[in-house]
């Protein structure tokens, strides 16, 4: 039990476990949305597009969360926008809007004198410094995504499912759209210190896509989700501290060992599984 408890001497360590765990959650509950409804490549795109409201807020000396939520806003909002209005398809509007800001980003940071370091700790996170005020502002942007999700369930669920449906009963589908969106870029700010902007697509994909071939039921679906973003951070958190690798890849790590798990022995859907039951019926 001492390789369990020895870390939480350290008051950076709890505060890590905590956010590991909020962001696990929150990440993994909103990622059940963007596997099914194949949003993956905008969930990546919005974590990139926010390092300009990043770097802004760090050279001007503002909170780093408050640049990135600002951005990750606008972003969101600006790719509906261009879906709409200039008849693009969105992986186009997504991959313009993506790769100049991007760039934007990296432009500004390089005028900054660590810019190399500066770089590293926005792509890859810095799990083991969130402080306090850190702490706070995830736990309140994780309560603000998790409650909206939950009011909004039974809409995102029948547009998620069903257009069809949605349209009978005349749900404000642009309207859950762009809530959707913003959902995504708030997520993208609440996880940015734990696995920064280059791993955040794993935490929104990985936990979910694991969870699909569990169960088909998205109630249950986000559970499971849950469970493992939640135990994907403290396990990776620990596999930090005892093996010395960054925390937020170990996170990630943790997370993809349990999908290939998933993928080759789930039960009735696993690999291993469907392999023998073709080798028995033959």
């Amino acid at each position: 039990m001492h390789w369990l408890l020895d870390p939480l001497q350290f008051d950076f360590i709890v505060r890590a476990l905590v956010a590991a765990v909020i962001v696990g959650i929150v990440c993994s509950v909103l990622g059940t949305y963007v596997v099914l409804r194949g949003m993956a490549f905008f969930g990546d795109a919005l974590a990139h597009t926010v390092l300009p409201g990043i770097a802004i807020a760090y050279l001007i000396g503002w909170p780093l969360a408050l640049g990135a939520l600002v951005f990750g806003l606008l972003t969101a909002l600006g790719i509906g926008v261009l879906t709409e209005q200039a008849n693009l398809k969105e992986d186009t509007a997504i991959g313009v809007i993506f790769a100049g800001l991007f760039a934007l980003g990296v432009a500004l940071l390089s005028t900054s004198n660590n810019y190399t370091v500066d770089l590293a700790h926005f792509l890859f996170g810095n799990l083991l410094g969130v402080s306090k005020g850190d702490l706070w502002v995830i736990g309140l942007l994780g309560a603000i995504v998790l409650a909206t999700l939950f009011l909004f369930y039974k809409e995102l669920l029948v547009i998620s499912f069903d257009q069809v449906l949605a349209v009978t009963l005349r749900l404000p589908s642009r309207f859950l759209r762009y809530l959707l969106l913003i959902l995504i870029a708030v997520t993208v700010v609440t996880a940015l210190q734990v696995v920064g902007i280059a791993l955040m697509l794993a935490m929104f994909v990985t936990p979910a896509a694991t969870a699909s071939l569990l169960t088909r039921r998205l109630p249950n679906m986000m559970l499971v989700s849950a469970l493992i973003g939640s135990f994907s951070g403290v396990a990776g958190l620990y596999a930090s501290y005892y093996l010395n690798i960054a925390s937020g890849a170990a996170v990630v790590l943790v997370a993809s060992i349990i999908f290939i798990l998933v993928f080759l022995f789930a039960p009735g859907q696993g690999f291993i599984w469907r392999h023998k039951n073709k080798t028995i019926n033959r």
